[in-house]
C-alpha cells in the first residue's frame, strides 16, 4: 500500500472546512474514491482553467475505475506534485501492482501538466518567483 494507508482521505468522510491539509505538510489538489463514487477538487483550485480541471477529473476518476481504491493528487511542502493511491483494509479488488504501474504511466504521459501545476502551486501558494 502507499505511504498513507493509515491516513484518512477527504473523500472517506466529511471534507474539512478551509485549506485542505493531509499528513503534515501536503495540500490536496484533487481526489477520486471508488468506494463512494465521488470526485473532489479542492476549492482553492477552482480558478484553474476548465480544461485543466476537466483533465484532472477524467484522470482521477478513470484511475479509480480501472484500479479501485482512492487516488489523490497533492503537493508536498516544497510544491512537488505527488500521486498517491490507497485502499480500504481488506479490499481484495484493489490492484496495488496495477495502481503502481498506472501511476508510473501517468507521470510520463502527464509530465507537462504536472510540471505546470507544480510551478503554479509554487508561485500562487508558496510565493516563489521565477526568472
Amino acid at each position: 500500500m502507499s505511504e498513507a494507508n493509515s491516513l484518512p482521505s477527504p473523500l472517506r468522510g466529511k471534507v474539512p472546512e478551509g485549506r485542505m491539509r493531509v499528513m503534515e505538510h501536503t495540500t490536496i489538489l484533487c481526489a477520486a474514491n471508488s468506494y463512494t463514487k465521488k470526485y473532489y477538487l479542492n476549492p482553492e483550485f477552482n480558478h484553474l482553467p476548465e480544461n485543466v480541471k476537466d483533465e484532472l477529473k477524467a484522470m482521477s476518476v478513470l484511475f479509480t475505475e480501472e484500479n479501485g481504491g482512492i487516488f489523490e493528487v497533492l503537493f508536498d511542502e516544497d510544491g512537488e506534485l505527488l500521486l498517491r493511491t490507497d485502499a480500504e483494509e481488506g479490499d481484495l479488488n484493489f490492484d496495488e501492482i496495477g495502481a503502481g504501474l498506472l501511476v508510473k504511466r501517468l507521470r510520463s504521459e502527464k509530465r507537462d501538466l504536472f510540471e505546470e501545476l507544480a510551478v503554479f502551486f509554487k508561485v500562487v501558494f508558496l510565493g516563489e518567483t521565477f526568472d
